[in-house]
């Protein structure tokens, strides 16, 4: 299934994405209590349902007829995992930055949450924009020292995910929150694909353009550390917890590492597209004062 969140006709609601329409669930489920996709992810009865609801004229419009939102606006955690590609540690090489011996995880902030078609501000305080394509996981069954073998029956869904990252703030902390936690710098969607819709993420395309010019090009076959083993590595430490959110690391072509380094400005569209998951799309703006 392809669970989105979306707004039509004033009201914001769930849906299920189907031969380019979008069925609305919220009436289809009342008693769920569906704050976003989050939320029915980690309602199994709910889940169960959603997986029995048909088209309906009634409740269903066309795709493009609506504005899709962040499917998860609010999770309990967001978590990035940075220097996951073996295409990005190599060029990381090149300029000279120390490729770490474990999985570095970072914070970002959820006020961060961006729709998937929504602008990405540009602060005035920042010098250094850059693009990160990423793949999203959605937690769907929580747990506590999750093994290997096990994560993958932990993760409800997938999405396409940048993390929009203000260099220059990055730099200013070993933590890297400051830089990759700007309102806005958080676009996810467009929704989220189930995990039984994913044969192998092991297996999957990611490709990030700058105004119709490929930067990105990779496969999640070439990440460092697998889903499985982040998922399990993160469990060593806490509880993850259904509606939860990880990405999972960017390939080589980021700006910083381009020779001459590129950085986004106002105008620019960035476009981050994932077999099987689809595409978001965002056009930078100077922020507002």
């Amino acid at each position: 299934m392809k669970i989105a969140r979306y707004t039509y006709n004033g009201k914001t609601s769930i849906g299920l994405v189907r031969d380019q329409l979008i069925t609305n669930i919220d009436a289809l489920l009342p008693n769920a209590d569906l704050v976003d996709v989050g939320t029915l992810l980690g309602n199994p009865q709910a889940m169960a349902a959603a997986r029995e609801v048909g088209l309906n004229d009634h409740n269903s419009v066309a795709l493009n007829q609506v504005k899709l939102e962040a499917p998860i606006l609010r999770p309990g955690k967001f978590l990035a995992l940075g220097m996951n590609y073996k295409d990005h540690e190599a060029e990381a090489l090149r300029l000279g930055v120390a490729i770490p011996t474990s999985q570095v995880w970072f914070s970002k902030q959820i006020t961060c949450i961006n729709g998937p078609f929504d602008d990405v501000h540009h602060p005035a305080v920042c010098e250094r924009l850059d693009y990160e394509a990423e793949l999203g996981v959605v937690i769907g069954k929580g747990g506590r020292r999750i093994s290997e073998q096990q994560a993958l029956q932990h993760v409800a869904g997938y999405f396409v995910a940048n993390d929009v990252s203000a260099r220059d703030w990055q730099a200013k902390s070993p933590t890297w929150t400051l830089g990759k936690s700007f309102d806005t710098h958080g676009p996810i969607g467009p929704w989220i694909t189930t995990a039984d819709e994913v044969a192998d993420p092991q297996q999957l395309t990611v490709t990030l353009s700058v105004n119709g010019e490929r930067r990105q090009h990779s496969s999640t076959e070439l990440m460092t550390y697998s889903i499985a083993r982040q998922i399990a590595y993160l469990s060593e430490v806490m509880t993850l917890e259904p509606g939860d959110i990880l990405i999972t690391g960017t390939p080589a072509g980021v700006g910083i590492a381009m020779q001459p380094q590129v950085f986004l400005q106002a105008g620019d569209v960035v476009r981050v597209e994932i077999t099987g998951l689809g595409y978001i799309e965002n056009t930078i703006v100077d922020e507002p004062r």
